[in-house]
């Protein structure tokens, strides 16, 4: 199990396609960040990140 990010939206998944952004995904990334309430998450405001879930801070 290989763990890659959206280049685009930085989500963190699986899949060599990135099923929001519909882009590339890539295993050269760094930085975990967990989502739960982007409402009410000043850093998800910050990353502008509107769904909850994992994402990397950093990708190549």
């Amino acid at each position: 199990m290989v763990i890659k990010a959206c280049t685009r939206c930085h989500r963190l998944m699986e899949e060599e396609r990135c099923a929001i952004c519909n882009i590339q995904t890539s295993k050269n990334w760094s930085g975990f960040l967990i989502i739960i309430d982007p409402d009410n998450s000043g850093i998800a405001q910050e990353l502008k990140i509107t769904l909850p879930g994992e994402y990397a801070l950093r990708v190549r």
